[in-house]
């Protein structure tokens, strides 16, 4: 991978990272702890971007840098100015690498603009006596800045670091900024000689801290090998404990403790008798002999931490998942084979070992592709923030169940309908302070986004305590698009969720936000095409209203249940199944044109696939009927037969299937015979159309 790239992503994190250290510290403007993170991302950009040749960011993010720094000591207080003037930078600052990466180019007018609007602020402040006052954190969480430290660093560099025009030198000059520096380079002890990558031993003195340290290093992580171990730090009891040279060098694993006491029996210096036995090379004896003098102390010495989290391309990511659902696929064949092949023990538990180890693989794969949902939610704080200010309301956002994982790839389209909702949430619910007030609730209002697991899906909630929705409105709306008749007999809910329909409105005026009647259409539309849906759950006038989001966990491999319509198979998605029932010839009923099945004393409209999918042969007398849920509400699927559950592996259609109505996609049985996976609201929704048309023309 290209630096560039590396450098890329890596910034787009820190910013993110920016963002919310920025909207945290506004809340609570005297936490140190908050100003360090929000400093130290700043930082990281800053040299960074210089080491790896983005000039225009490092220059623009110095100036930033030297505001926080004044912030850190207290010059400057924390003001809503200063934290918007911080926010606009780092919208420059993606700007900028955005432009360094091939987009369209940053305005420089605006980066001057930002920059001088910093320095009057830092200029002013500068002038005065007084600092602000700045809370500190628990004394067991300071930080060490102030204190010497010692820091060993092991850096091996890979081959593809030079390839990829890395430079050692500028990652030394970096550390040198911190603090005293030693360098010994040396051959990697398990290279050949042609081969070999040089070793950077580098000792560091310095009063910043380890997460500073590190930072310097965090675009070379991938392809460095980067060890860094505190030895030392001024104040400890230990500081001046003398340490042996024998010590250092066991500690670092260039010897073993057998190798130590059989050399020192000999009696030349320790370092000498090593380097003649040929068990450590010179210069790694002198650099341990720097390390002793310099540290002058006896303690255990802290290996590095190792790496807890690696970067990989999501294309390989997703070759690994699609090896995966050939596996699976092929185990389910196997184990239909086993099945056909009778009695035969000596195959019966191989086979139900590998049925065992590729489940638990597909699980555990399926599960690297998991992430909280919560990276998603903090992304909306700085749009609540800025389009409440615009709009001249005080809004809260609050999160619930952040840490509920979901597919990345369905994370990724999830953004676009979550702000369309948030945005309608800010423009046509929270009411404006005086609105409140006068009604009696706070006049600060609350967007709240909760995310929770339910079966092999996520619910995704978004609600407001704002003014909720006018049912009156929006069936008289729905009346003047046509969607609804006059004397149609229709439930609250089912008006509330006319609104999703393309191009209807309640708002009475156009705005920059919302207005125009496009957005619910294509928020339905983003969410069903990710296999999922999207309603009103509840709206209560005065109250507030919650939308109420459903997606399965993964797009990849589902849980699924097999179907037979004649010698056709398809797969229900398991997680929107309620229940099967049976139904004969004499439960058919009709109501208001649809047909309808009495369960439990509720009516349950069914659509039958045979019809649907046009599928020829004679029904069987006693069908089978799968309920399922579908925007809250329950519809039946009636077909011949169930078979049972299958673990199904989705595979795209081709060109000439993909718009078929009703299908996702396909999965290959163990037989090798093709199963089409139905996408249910898409045929719950056309076989509704269709109805609808038929009873259009009885009348």
């Amino acid at each position: 991978m290209e630096y560039a790239e590396v450098f890329r992503e890596e910034a787009v994190e820190l910013l993110e990272e920016l963002e919310s250290g920025l909207l945290e510290l506004e809340k609570d403007p005297k936490d140190l702890k908050l100003v360090g993170r929000v400093f130290r991302a700043m930082h990281t950009i800053k040299g960074s971007g210089a080491m790896f040749g983005f000039d225009d960011i490092a220059n623009f993010t110095h100036h930033v840098e030297t505001a926080l720094d004044l912030v850190r000591e207290g010059t400057v207080p924390v003001s809503k100015e200063l934290i918007d003037l911080t926010l606009n930078s780092r919208d420059h600052i993606s700007a900028l690498l955005a432009a360094a990466t091939g987009g369209e180019a940053a305005d420089p007018e605006r980066g001057r603009e930002i920059i001088a609007a910093l320095q009057a602020i830092t200029s002013g402040a500068s002038g005065k006596s007084g600092k602000s006052e700045i809370k500190k954190a628990p004394a067991a969480e300071e930080k060490t800045e102030g204190k010497l430290t010692h820091y060993r660093i092991h850096l091996q560099p890979e081959k593809v670091f030079f390839d990829d025009g890395g430079d050692v030198e500028q990652i030394l000059g970096e550390l040198r900024k911190f603090g005293e520096c030693t360098v010994f380079i040396h051959q990697a002890a398990d290279e050949s000689a042609e081969d070999a990558e040089s070793v950077w031993e580098i000792l560091l003195t310095t009063k910043h801290d380890e997460n500073s340290v590190r930072d310097v290093f965090i675009f070379a992580e991938s392809s460095c090998k980067v060890v860094i171990t505190p030895l030392a730090q001024e104040g400890k009891s230990d500081f001046l404990e003398h340490r042996k040279l024998g010590e250092i060098l066991v500690a670092r694993g260039e010897i073993d403790q057998d190798d130590l006491l059989k050399v020192l029996s000999a009696q030349k210096p320790l370092g000498e008798m090593l380097v003649d036995a040929h068990l450590v090379s010179r210069t790694k004896v002198e650099a341990a002999l720097a390390e002793q003098n310099l540290v002058n102390k006896q303690i255990a010495v802290k290996s590095g931490k190792g790496v807890d989290s690696i970067r990989v391309a999501s294309d390989k990511l997703d070759r690994l998942i699609n090896l995966v659902g050939e596996m699976v696929v092929t185990q389910a064949r196997l184990t239909d084979v086993s099945a056909l092949l009778g009695d035969m023990p000596a195959l019966v538990e191989p086979v139900e070992e590998v049925e065992r180890l590729t489940t638990e693989l597909r699980d555990c794969v399926l599960n690297i592709r998991m992430l909280p949902i919560g990276t998603t939610f903090s992304k909306f704080r700085r749009l609540v923030r800025d389009l409440s200010a615009e709009l001249g309301k005080e809004v809260q956002m609050e999160t619930e169940g952040a840490e509920t994982e979901l597919d990345k790839n369905v994370i990724d389209q999830l953004g676009d309908p979550l702000v369309h909702l948030i945005r309608n949430c800010l423009d046509h619910g929270i009411e404006k302070p005086e609105v409140r007030i006068a009604a009696g609730k706070p006049a600060q209002g609350t967007i709240k986004l909760a995310a929770s697991h339910s079966g092999a899906n996520v619910v995704i909630e978004v609600s407001d305590d704002g003014r909720g929705l006018d049912v009156a409105q929006i069936k008289q709306k729905g009346i003047e698009k046509g969607l609804i008749k006059v004397d149609e007999e229709i439930s609250d809910l089912d008006i509330l969720n006319i609104i999703f329909a393309p191009g209807l409105s309640t708002a009475t005026e156009v705005t920059s936000v919302s207005g125009r009647g496009v957005g619910m259409d294509v928020v339905k539309n983003t969410i069903e095409d990710l296999k999922g849906s999207v309603h009103i759950s509840k709206s209560v006038p005065g109250q507030g209203t919650t939308i109420m989001i459903m997606l399965p966990l993964t797009l990849a491999i589902i849980d699924g249940l097999l179907v037979k319509v004649s010698n056709t198979h398809f797969v229900l998605p398991l997680g929107q199944v309620e229940e099967c029932v049976e139904l004969s010839q004499d439960d058919i009923d009709h109501f208001h044109g649809r047909h309808v099945l009495s369960v439990r004393d509720q009516l349950v409209p069914y659509v039958r696939l045979r019809d649907f999918f046009e599928i020829g042969g004679e029904r069987p007398e006693l069908e089978q009927m799968v309920i399922v849920h579908n925007n809250g509400l329950r519809n039946g699927l009636v077909l011949d037969d169930v078979i049972g559950e299958h673990q199904t592996v989705l595979k795209s259609l081709g060109w000439a299937y993909r718009n078929a109505a009703g299908l996702s996609g396909a999965t290959i049985l163990g037989n090798g015979e093709v199963a089409l996976i139905i996408d249910v609201p898409r045929v719950i929704k056309c076989a509704q159309q269709e109805e609808a048309a038929l009873t259009e023309k009885v009348h």
